[in-house]
């Protein structure tokens, strides 16, 4: 995302401040999916989140008088984005809370930037290879091995959780690739298109849920609680807090968040769920983003500059080379 121009007002709060509470946010994503799933089956977690953060940017949208992207064409590619970046990852991460940790989640989150990597080499010619950047890939991943404790053949960890969180991240990478590819240059603003992107991701879940769910018998309050929250703030107000810091300090600076999702995933998962955390969890969690953070290093000061794209409206979330991400 490029920055905006400069606004000719101070903002309220200072970017720090807003930068934190980003990662908060985002951090907390997990701990409110795992809740939520407590009370509600997964794809009713994800409908609900989608369905409270559409209607957070939808009011963004009209506060701020911004057009809807027009043409099938762009209409087409913004689906396959909401599937890719919201419907699918959203839904995975909420099964997947089913059997793991909100912690083991969160750091899973944090491997988007390495199958981003991965993917850019073959899909992006601007990102192409060197030895740093291959040396994070190689380092992120032992770091993920590290994570689900490989040498002791990933004992007491459920596996199919485990998968279903890095496919979500992998989703994440694929549906950063075809955005910057499909959906750059369309002179629709980068709000417009991510609250059309969710909107359509809510449409999505709304044909899927009845199909596979049933209407819960009653309604408990703090799943309810969980999931507004998740919708209302890490899937709506998040994202206009990190269109400002973009906008304030650029994507370089304002990427930086991605770092500190994991750490909050887990202290949160941590001290107010009470799951267990073993030595290898956090010391495989630093080495993961030590190498996400090479990965994204640059090859030359020449490479061309990132292109104007919309921000993911995930999650908890999630990180291809140079954005931030979210659950």
């Amino acid at each position: 995302m490029s920055p905006a121009a400069p606004s000719s007002t101070s903002p309220l709060l200072d970017w720090r401040v807003r930068f934190g509470a980003l990662a908060l946010i985002w951090g907390f994503s997990f701990l409110f999916i795992k809740v939520g799933t407590e009370g509600f089956a997964p794809f009713q977690v994800t409908f609900g989140r989608l369905l409270f953060g559409t209607a957070v940017l939808a009011a963004a949208i009209a506060v701020k008088r911004d057009r809807l992207p027009r043409g099938a064409r762009v209409w087409g590619h913004l689906a396959v984005a909401a599937l890719l970046l919201n419907a699918l990852p959203f839904s995975l991460f909420a099964y997947a809370e089913l059997t793991i940790p909100s912690t083991l989640a969160g750091i899973c989150n944090a491997t988007t930037p390495l199958w981003g990597m991965a993917l850019s080499l073959v899909a992006l010619s601007e990102d192409r290879p060197t030895r740093v950047r291959a040396a994070g890939l190689g380092i992120g991943f032992v770091g993920v091995l590290t994570v689900l404790g490989a040498w002791q053949g990933f004992s007491g960890l459920d596996v199919t959780g485990t998968a279903l969180a890095l496919l979500a991240s992998f989703s994440y990478a694929v549906g950063w690739i075809y955005v910057r590819r499909t959906l750059s240059g369309t002179g629709v603003s980068n709000l417009s298109l991510a609250g059309s992107q969710v909107g359509l991701a809510t449409l999505q879940l709304a044909v899927v849920t009845p199909l596979f769910t049933t209407v819960p018998e009653s309604v408990e309050l703090l799943p309810l609680l969980s999931v507004v929250a998740l919708g209302t703030l890490g899937t709506g107000y998040a994202m206009l807090l990190q269109y400002g810091v973009v906008a304030e300090v650029g994507p370089t600076t304002a990427s930086m968040v991605t770092y500190f999702i994991p750490v909050i995933a887990t202290a949160a998962g941590v001290a107010l769920l009470d799951e267990h955390l073993t030595w290898n969890t956090p010391v495989g969690a630093l080495v993961v983003l030590a190498g996400a953070a090479l990965t994204q290093t640059r090859a030359s000061r020449r490479a061309a500059p990132p292109t104007t794209v919309p921000q993911p409206a995930a999650v908890p979330a999630e990180t291809p080379p140079r954005a931030a991400s979210r659950a």
